[in-house]
């Protein structure tokens, strides 16, 4: 896999389980590896940031673990391994990350090479920082990434910018970052699609879809406060 800076990141459960426990049967720890998984497994992958061309290579989409992208410089790297069909907040903290480039692609796998498109973070004006990432499986094998968007229904107070009819966003100039006194941590609220390895259905997509309108990183901003 190419070398890209490693970042903090946090994982939250919902149900404050570990993913480390006796339950889970995945062994395979590498985003650029294959794993077949069941529910409540673990499940690792990788979040890469770069300028949107750098995923590309002759014009075609690749992997982040394809050493054909030339992924060096300000690219930087999260990885994740949540719990199988467990509704998860993922967060990144603002202050030890710049979302280099302004483009985030979501990423597992070898033989399948799975990643979602390239999603905007930030331009040179505002940062977005609340995502919907939903991982789809078939048999257990991962798929397909993409990003659901909700519009902007609930972008809301004076620090809330409305991209593109899509996405609700922060001025640079309000995050801590910058000197602003908001808190520009991007948070992605993670679901999961599809059928495992014993073909049991994983339902957290949709419930994920019949609760957007409330904001899983407002809730556990509460219970941290």
């Amino acid at each position: 896999m190419v070398k890209i800076k490693m970042i903090m990141a946090m994982l939250l459960m919902v149900t404050m389980v570990f993913v480390g426990d006796a339950a889970d049967t995945n062994s395979v720890y590498d985003p650029c590896s294959d794993a077949k998984i069941r529910r409540l497994d673990g499940f690792t992958f990788g979040l890469a940031f770069s300028k949107k061309d750098s995923f590309s290579f002759n014009q075609t989409q690749l992997s982040p673990c394809d050493s054909r992208l030339k992924l060096t410089g300000n690219a930087q790297l999260a990885l994740f391994r949540p719990k199988v069909d467990e509704m998860s907040l993922l967060t990144i903290n603002s202050s030890t990350f710049s979302p280099a480039g302004g483009y985030m692609v979501a990423f597992a796998g070898r033989k399948y090479a799975a990643r979602s498109l390239p999603t905007l973070v930030a331009d040179d004006s505002n940062t977005i920082t609340s995502f919907t990432l939903v991982l789809e499986f078939q048999r257990g094998t991962l798929q397909n990434l993409y990003w659901k968007k909700f519009g902007c229904k609930a972008c809301s107070g004076d620090y809330s910018v409305c991209l593109n009819n899509e996405d609700c966003a922060v001025p640079n100039s309000k995050c801590k970052s910058n000197g602003g006194s908001f808190d520009c941590n991007l948070s992605i609220q993670l679901a999961f699609s599809g059928t495992d390895k014993h073909l049991q259905v994983l339902n957290s997509w949709y419930e994920v879809k019949n609760l957007r309108s409330y904001s899983l990183y407002g809730l556990f901003s509460k219970l941290l406060q």
